[in-house]
């Protein structure tokens, strides 16, 4: 993969995420787990043959066989690759940041999908008019495997029988939450990446134009916040 340019090397690892097997399956022996951690285990080399032995470290705890070293090298495994996704990012086309004109619903539609599909641990939508319009337009395309948490406020006579149905027929992992005096509408992935909406999820670009803006500076400050809201949220 020598040849491959920053922008090339930054579409195979955001690849190699949505393709991640599940925890549960990654550490078997099947010829699409292997291939899939070929492929992982050859792109982080490509991106930096010094950290990615500590990555190679990782697949290794994954396969020793205990279920702590399980989750300990999975985790580790794909907090490595959101750091290189992130670090390709931010010298190449840098933090995501797109504006969407009003009416342009699916493209708006189109990026929020693409965020979540990404995930395979954690899902985390801060919004405090999340609905059921909501729920069965976007929680779908969330990868298996991934757990789901959403933290509303105005709409929850909705949002929870909603959840509640999708939960009953495909078994997603979700837990609701509400809290007050939050305004902003944000996604984070993976306690790795975070993104602000401009408008309501549910509403994005219907009725002006809107914004969906990766934070990467204040990040830290972000999910923090964010994180002891859900902590002392009411539980639905």
């Amino acid at each position: 993969m020598a040849s491959l340019t920053p922008e090339q090397l930054l579409a195979e690892i955001e690849d190699v995420i949505r393709t991640m097997p599940p925890r549960d399956l990654i550490h078997n022996d099947a010829s699409e787990t292997l291939a899939w951690i070929g492929r992982a285990t050859a792109v982080m080399h490509e991106w930096d043959n010094i950290r990615s032995t500590s990555f190679n470290l990782h697949i290794a705890s994954i396969h020793r066989g205990t279920i702590h070293d399980l989750a300990s090298g999975y985790k580790g495994a794909l907090a490595m690759l959101h750091q290189a996704a992130t670090e390709l990012r931010l010298n190449t086309v840098g933090p995501l940041s797109i504006s969407v004109e009003q009416g342009g619903v699916f493209d708006y539609f189109d990026e929020i999908r693409k965020v979540i599909e990404a995930a395979k641990s954690d899902v985390f939508f801060v919004d405090p008019y999340l609905d059921a319009e909501f729920v069965s337009r976007y929680l779908p395309h969330v990868t298996e495997g991934a757990g789901v948490r959403l933290l509303g406020r105005e709409r929850m006579s909705t949002l929870v029988p909603a959840v509640e149905m999708l939960r009953q027929q495909t078994g997603l992992a979700i837990e609701i939450r509400s809290a007050g005096n939050f305004h902003d509408r944000f996604v984070f992935i993976d306690g790795q990446q975070c993104y602000q909406s401009g408008a309501s999820f549910k509403d994005g670009a219907r009725k002006s134009p809107t914004t969906l803006t990766q934070i990467t500076d204040a990040f830290g400050a972000v999910v923090s916040t964010y994180e002891q809201l859900w902590s002392d949220g009411e539980v639905h």
